[in-house]
C-alpha cells in the first residue's frame, strides 16, 4: 500500500531519534540516518558521541569551512572538535564497546523484526556484505533504537513478523523511529528475559492513521493508550 501522505525527512527522524539520548549519555551512531542525531542536541544537554575509529565526545558535523580531515567519524563525516575531544585507536573503541560502555547505540536496519531482531549488514543480493561495528554493538550497547524509513525503495515494509535478511543480532531493539511512527519493541533488548511481547504503536507522523500505518507494517501492531503525533 503507497499513500500520498507527506513523510518525516531524514532531519525529523534524526531529531525524533535525538530525544532519546538523556544528559551524560555514552552514544553510538551508525551509518545514514543516525549520524544526523548529532545536530539535534540541545546545548544544554551533555552527550558523549562515540565512534568505532577512535574518537569519544564529538559536536555536530561540520559544515562547509569548518571541515577537517584529521577529525572524522566512522562514516567518513567531518567533525566539529569540542572541549574535552579525545582520539585513540579502534582497538580501544571497539574495547568500550565490548566491555558495555556504550549507553545507547542509534543504528540503521534493512529490517527489524517484532522480537527486536535486527538486520542490517547485507542484503541477499549483495555478494559481500558490511558487518563493521554493529554486531558488536548490539551485543555491548546497554539500548539499541533504531532510525530508518518505515519501508524500502519498493515500499515492501521493513518492520516485520520475521527478518528475512541475514540477521545483525536477535532480541536487541527496544525502540523503532521511522519517518511514519515511533514503535516500542515490548520484548526487546531483552536478550532472552520473560517480558510481554509484540510491537507497541506509541507515536504516529502528523496526518497519519493508525490503520495506514499498518498496512505498512509486515507485523502486527498493537496501539498505545495514549498513542500521540510525532513531536520535534
Amino acid at each position: 500500500m503507497t499513500t500520498g501522505k507527506p513523510r518525516l525527512d531524514r532531519e525529523a527522524v534524526a531529531a525524533r531519534a535525538a530525544r532519546e539520548l538523556p544528559d551524560g549519555a555514552v552514544v553510538n551512531l551508525g551509518i545514514g540516518i543516525p549520524t544526523l542525531a548529532s545536530q539535534f542536541v540541545p546545548a544544554e544537554k551533555q552527550v558523549l558521541f562515540h565512534s568505532e575509529n577512535g574518537v569519544l565526545r564529538f559536536g555536530p558535523l561540520a559544515g562547509p569551512g569548518e571541515q577537517d580531515e584529521d577529525l572524522i567519524n566512522a562514516s567518513l563525516q567531518f567533525l566539529v572538535p569540542v572541549p574535552g575531544m579525545s582520539f585513540f585507536d579502534s582497538v580501544a573503541a571497539f574495547e568500550m564497546i565490548r566491555g558495555g560502555h556504550v549507553d545507547i547505540a542509534i543504528l540503521g536496519a534493512l529490517q527489524v523484526s517484532e522480537r527486536g531482531d535486527l538486520a542490517n549488514w547485507r542484503l541477499p543480493t549483495r555478494a559481500v556484505g558490511n558487518i563493521g561495528g554493529a554486531m558488536d554493538l548490539v551485543a555491548g550497547a546497554k539500548r539499541i533504537v533504531v532510525a530508518m524509513e518505515h519501508t524500502d525503495n519498493d515500499d515492501h515494509p521493513k518492520v516485520l513478523s520475521d527478518c528475512t535478511y541475514p540477521v545483525t543480532g536477535r532480541q536487541c531493539v527496544s525502540l523503532i523511529i521511522t519517518d511514519i511512527a515511533v514503535i516500542e519493541v515490548m520484548d526487546g533488548g531483552t536478550r532472552g528475559r520473560l517480558q510481554p511481547k509484540g510491537l507497541l504503536l506509541r507515536e504516529v507522523a502528523p496526518g497519519w492513521t493508525v490503520e495506514e500505518i499498518q498496512a505498512l507494517t509486515g507485523a502486527r501492531l498493537h496501539v498505545a493508550s495514549d498513542l500521540r503525533e510525532i513531536q520535534l
